[in-house]
């Protein structure tokens, strides 16, 4: 298909840009098969680039005819990245032809006609993102020891077709075993290792279990997971549903673990079926925006309004499990299974929060690059499927469970401002190139996908061009003090903060940097008066030394 067949018009004059806290702009808008592009010279060079992928929705208002006759009307543009842009047009015709042709471009559905694959990246590029997070360079203090290793069991995508080729599973374990576990988990998704805490507890996540109403027994996937418990020890599985969810799924099939044949462990629920529920938490995001898009209300009900569309207690509630599977990890130094039902939502945001909790190197910006790569991309997160639209329009299996990490991520940022390396404009650029984007790393469902369509040879990487020298330290936080610790995140409703650079950024003005020189020049200030409060104390041992006896000076170094 050429992308000829899908523009109706290419070119179209006098048309009127309104955006909200900018000036009209009267301009040519030309369509390219992958852009719209507002071009005006009028008062100054002024353009708009605008990706067809990143529009989420179109609403087309005529105006009322005079005399029987159309006059044209307006094209309402809500795209994924929040923007809402007005195009006035003064033909019907044109209109109605430009409506049609923006319809045809931002519904494609083939990932080969996406930008990624005909973007040209014009600097060269430095290091090649597609292979610069590997499985061996992830674990390799876990591979260093005897009771791990790398499984090719799913070489070519026949075991998990959502797996990559490679998984971390332990060293007692055979490929035989894997392959028949694979066949008692939803899609296959055997249990393999997330996380290995410096303690040595472990962190291992799946796909629910086929048990059916028949209770379906599997050794092999038994023998996984006893594989990691120690003598006198016993390891814990969340399972991420309610008892009722777990219910209607073992009735289809599915289920949970049964403690007669998993008596190495303790089950437990902890219910984020928000977030395994595509349809509710995309609900909940719609919900979300179209509060903050409408700020006429008085404050209390607007807040009231904010809590109830559901995403602020999505938030804590993915914080607070999270929290709980690290106590488990952190303090008790048992091994935790996580799972819900497929494995690719709820599970994987959990078992990112998990690390960021207790892994430093997450709090980094290379450490959150390597996250997304192996808990999300690699782990099979189906980013086509989930991100095929935005917050103004629904499609089937679409939602915005990455960016609920994000804003996770977001609450972090905001209750330890020194710890992570990256500030939050780092997770905006994640969060619109996960959406649309001319670099290739979100795009497919899966590892296989990826590999099948040639996105690691034909496109560029996102991260090849974040880990430019000069695009790096945009994302530096000024504030960064490494903080070599656990770090817990308070779950308490007070302690919930609406992302107002994100969901905000196009209604009202930012104060971000303002407020990072703020806390900037209160470290500054904290500082010189450690360095002085330092130097006053050496002056006055200095003066110790010469005008008390030994003993008393020594009592003076004791209380200083």
């Amino acid at each position: 298909m050429e992308f000829i067949e899908l523009i109706s018009i290419n070119k179209l004059d006098g048309v009127i840009l309104k955006y909200p806290h900018q000036d009209n702009v009267d301009g040519t808008v030309c369509i390219t098969g992958h852009h719209l592009i507002l071009s005006s010279r009028k008062e100054g060079v002024r353009e708009l680039w605008l990706l067809h992928r990143n529009i989420d929705s179109i609403e087309k208002k005529e105006n009322k005819p005079v005399n029987g006759i159309m006059q044209g009307g307006s094209l309402f543009l809500k795209c994924k990245d929040l923007r809402i842009f007005q195009l006035d047009i003064s033909s019907s015709a044109e209109l109605n032809m430009l409506s049609q042709t923006l319809e045809n471009l931002s519904g494609l559905q083939d990932p080969s006609l996406f930008y990624p694959f005909f973007y040209r990246h014009m600097h060269p590029i430095m290091e090649n993102g597609h292979t610069l997070y590997s499985i061996e360079g992830e674990f390799t203090k876990v591979l260093a020891t005897d009771e791990w290793r790398i499984s090719r069991v799913n070489q070519n995508y026949t075991v998990c077709p959502a797996y990559p080729k490679a998984v971390v599973v332990p060293k007692s374990v055979d490929d035989d075993i894997l392959a028949l576990a694979a066949t008692f988990r939803q899609g296959g998704r055997f249990p393999v290792l997330s996380y290995r805490h410096n303690n040595g507890a472990v962190l291992l996540r799946a796909g629910q279990p086929l048990y059916g109403p028949k209770h379906r027994r599997c050794r092999p996937d038994e023998a996984i997971l006893n594989a990691v418990v120690g003598p006198a020890m016993k390891g814990i599985i969340y399972d991420l549903r309610s008892n009722n969810a777990i219910s209607q799924q073992q009735s289809k099939g599915g289920g949970t673990e049964s403690n007669a044949n998993y008596s190495q462990w303790k089950i437990y629920n902890r219910s984020v079926d928000d977030v395994d529920n595509q349809q509710q938490l995309l609900d909940s995001y719609a919900k979300l925006i179209e509060a903050c898009n409408d700020r006429e209300i008085s404050s209390d009900k607007w807040i009231s309004r904010l809590e109830s569309c559901g995403w602020p207690e999505s938030v804590r509630n993915a914080l607070h499990t999270a929290c709980i599977v690290a106590q488990h990890i952190h303090q008790k130094a048992e091994p935790v299974l996580v799972h819900g039902t497929r494995g690719e939502d709820a599970t994987l945001l959990v078992c990112s929060l998990v690390q960021i909790i207790l892994n430093p190197d997450c709090r980094t910006l290379r450490g959150l690059q390597a996250l997304v790569e192996r808990e999300w991309l690699a782990a099979g997160h189906p980013f086509g499927a989930r991100h095929r639209c935005g917050p103004y329009s629904t499609a089937p299996r679409a939602a915005p469970t990455f960016l609920l990490l994000l804003d996770c991520v977001r609450q972090f940022l905001e209750q330890y401002p020194c710890s992570f390396e990256y500030r939050q404009s780092f997770l905006i650029t994640l969060f619109e190139h996960s959406y649309a984007s001319q670099f290739g790393t979100f795009l497919c469902d899966s590892e296989q996908e990826r590999e099948y369509r040639g996105v690691s040879e034909q496109t560029t990487s996102v991260w090849s061009w974040i880990n430019q020298p000069d695009e790096l330290s945009a994302y530096i936080n000024p504030l960064y003090d490494p903080t070599p610790s656990v770090i817990w995140p308070s779950v308490a409703p007070m302690s919930f903060v609406i992302w107002e650079e994100l969901y905000l950024r196009w209604s009202i003005p930012q104060s971000t940097e303002q407020r990072e020189e703020q806390y900037g020049a209160i470290r500054a200030r904290e500082q010189s008066l450690r360095a002085r409060a330092h130097a006053l104390r050496r002056e006055v041992l200095d003066l110790a030394a010469q005008y008390y006896a030994p003993q008393d000076k020594q009592e003076l170094l004791l209380h200083n």
